[in-house]
């Protein structure tokens, strides 16, 4: 099966959709984006052996690496639209990349997402890349930098969850609830929507609450107070590793894919008020703080780095 063969098996799919003019088969992409939007786009990659276990699910590799640019799409506050995709491979396997594509698409199809293009290439790892992009209402953007003193920060979802199910991904993609958190994230594309224009700033949990709430304390340049006796945990977190390890995973652990944002209470949209979960507070003085209460909390983890 050479490369031309593999493109058509697997990724070669038609689309209704009226963004994608000309998709995949091409030299390039044609695309019409929707009249009077701004274009978000967010690219991805994850390899091998550093953001999955060389040997995880083909399926499961294949929804994630959706997922997480989905993720990137939410937090901008975007509709996802279209994606490319790159894919280095060290073997032609058909049974891998027919499970590959089936997640990929499963991901894909959630949100109606097209994919319109990529490339395929032969080397010595597997390293997958999706390019994605998306828009929204000219003006309405979320990004780190717009958090003021006063607003509320809120988080999607619960958190620690994937750092804690890395370790149980050999119990398949119907295993433990912790795996298939790491495994299968779920993007809050329609949360991220709903406070577009709203939220003064946001941010997806890639590299750990603390690292990326941080990220946004510093292009807001304004500090926060967390209270961690408000993190959200899963009861499936806290009966596998305990109240103490859970705090640790939900503030640096990473690969949650949740959303944080900063807004201010009377804002926040009622419809996805019981979704979300407020965990502290902006502040107009530099720094992030932690407290148990009225107890300061030291944590200096800085969140996953590639270099």
């Amino acid at each position: 099966m050479d490369e031309f063969e593999l493109i058509r098996r697997f990724f070669s799919r038609h689309s209704d959709s009226p963004v994608v003019v000309t998709g995949v088969g091409d030299d390039g992409a044609v695309l019409r984006p929707p009249a009077e939007r701004d274009l978000v786009t967010v690219i991805d990659t994850m390899v091998a052996g550093t953001h999955f276990p060389a040997d995880m699910n083909a399926r499961d590799v294949g929804y994630r690496i959706v997922a997480v640019n989905l993720s990137d799409i939410a937090a901008m506050g975007a509709e996802p639209r279209w994606m490319t995709l790159a894919l280095t491979l060290v073997e032609a396997d058909a049974d891998w990349l027919d499970e590959f594509a089936g997640g990929l698409y499963e991901a894909a199809g959630e949100w109606g997402v097209v994919l319109a293009g990529g490339d395929t290439t032969k080397g010595e790892q597997l390293v997958v890349s999706i390019q994605m992009s998306g828009d929204l209402a000219p003006g309405t953007a979320l990004y780190r930098s717009g958090a003021q003193a006063g607003d509320t920060i809120y988080v999607t979802g619960t958190l620690g969850d994937a750092a804690a199910g890395l370790g149980r991904l050999s119990e398949g993609p119907s295993g433990h609830y912790l795996a298939r958190r790491f495994a299968r994230p779920t993007a809050r594309v329609r949360i991220g929507k709903a406070l577009a224009g709203i939220a003064h700033a946001a941010i997806d949990l890639s590299d750990g609450l603390v690292a990326d709430l941080s990220k946004v304390l510093e292009a807001s340049r304004v500090g926060a107070e967390l209270d961690v006796r408000h993190l959200p945990l899963s009861q499936e977190l806290l009966d596998a590793v305990g109240r103490e390890q859970a705090l640790r995973h939900a503030m640096g652990g990473g690969d949650d894919y949740e959303l944080c944002f900063a807004v201010p209470e009377s804002l926040l949209p009622a419809e996805i008020a019981s979704e979300v979960t407020a965990i502290g507070r902006i502040s107009a003085e530099a720094g992030l703080v932690c407290r148990d209460g009225d107890s300061v909390v030291p944590f200096d983890d800085t969140g996953y780095r590639h270099f």
